[in-house]
């Protein structure tokens, strides 16, 4: 593949990328106390920066909307000038980098919470797996589903997130409705089962997400804001009756807005694993047709499989998430088709350098 489309330039949104390989969203679980980024967050994210786009790993934008333990937010004057030495740092080599905008909604647990801060979701529903905590994993709780004027509240908390998320200087945002959290839950009927104004027709169940990719689009502007779905994954218990309605509708929809780019989930991925059974579900080529702007695909491609998805004109640009945890400079080793890091898993969540910052770069030695 001596001319690589991965490798071509391109404009996502107003951004001039020099390359069409998109940094997944990785939640690493390394930020310090109070969930502030630290410098070592600012090494990891800039040893990646040539990218075509960072994505950010999934930031919440309320005390209450904490998933996982150690990930960092985007609601205090603290987490603003911590994500400050990230997004520097980036800009210093060169890179771009968006913030992930999240709330885990029901997939949080009351152990990671500020005292007097409860789980809240669309209906009193808990997911049927389990939680990822600080003692090990634990059965999900039942959350409290939301009062209707608990609603706008949470599009405000999107919305001071993506304030916060220009101040600490990044180059846009997305808006993470995927993977089964808060606004995923919204989305699908399995999680929502209300009879107000946000839950029964696919046009109510989508009315949140609407709501807030607007209030965000109010801050950065349409060409710098972007919305992550997962049509076709059941990762943190999620399901919907009629997906191909559902998913269509949303894509659709989000044309009104004239986003920098949607970003969708291929039905191999569910979570952080791969499964073997790839063929079923809303694939990134069911979207092309729907949605009219940008579309990255994530979903364990290969130089190989993303070259040709490019090339097949199925999307206009790739995301690697593993590749890029364990290769940080991922486009010059497809450049020269060099042998990739193989990522240690043991240490996706864990805390420290090790599998976080000490992947090495290629250099000569490594190329034989």
């Amino acid at each position: 593949m001596p001319d690589l489309k991965l490798l071509s330039p391109a404009t996502l949104g107003t951004l001039e990328l020099p390359n069409r390989m998109i940094m997944a969203p990785l939640t690493r679980c390394r930020a310090g106390n109070g969930y502030v980024p630290q410098p070592i967050n600012a090494t990891y994210y800039a040893q990646r920066a040539s990218a075509g786009l960072i994505i950010s790993e999934a930031t919440q934008v309320a005390p209450n909307g904490i998933g996982y333990p150690n990930t960092p937010g985007i609601y205090t004057s603290e987490q603003v000038e911590g994500w400050k030495q990230v997004t520097n740092a980036v800009h210093a080599q060169g890179g771009r980098i968006f913030l992930q905008l999240w709330h885990a909604g029901r997939v949080a647990h009351p152990s990671l919470l500020p005292p007097n801060e409860i789980l809240i979701a669309p209906s009193a529903i808990p997911a049927n797996c389990m939680a990822d905590t600080a003692l090990g994993q634990q059965p999900h709780v039942t959350p409290r589903a939301l009062a209707l004027e608990e609603i706008p509240p949470i599009v405000s908390q999107f919305q001071q997130g993506a304030r916060n998320a220009l101040a600490a200087g990044f180059d846009g945002v997305e808006i993470h409705s995927a993977n089964g959290y808060l606004l995923d839950q919204f989305l699908q009927d399995n999680s929502n089962q209300r009879s107000d104004e946000y839950g029964g027709s696919v046009e109510n169940r989508t009315r949140l997400l609407l709501e807030v990719v607007q209030a965000v689009v109010e801050v950065w502007g349409q060409t710098k804001v972007g919305v992550r779905l997962s049509p076709s994954s059941s990762f943190n218990d999620m399901r919907d009756s009629n997906p191909t309605a559902t998913f269509s509708y949303v894509a659709d929809v989000l044309n009104q807005f004239g986003l920098a780019y949607l970003h969708v989930i291929e039905p191999r991925i569910q979570g952080n694993v791969t499964i073997a059974d790839e063929g079923k579900g809303l694939d990134t080529k069911f979207f092309r047709s729907i949605f009219q702007g940008s579309m990255i695909a994530a979903g364990g491609y290969t130089r190989e499989t993303g070259e040709a998805i490019l090339q097949d004109n199925g999307v206009d640009f790739v995301a690697f998430g593993r590749l890029f945890l364990a290769n940080p400079d991922l486009p010059k080793r497809f450049a020269l088709n060099a042998p990739l890091n193989r990522h240690d898993r043991s240490t996706f969540y864990s805390s420290g350098e090790r599998g976080y910052t000490d992947y090495p770069a290629i250099n000569r030695e490594s190329l034989g």
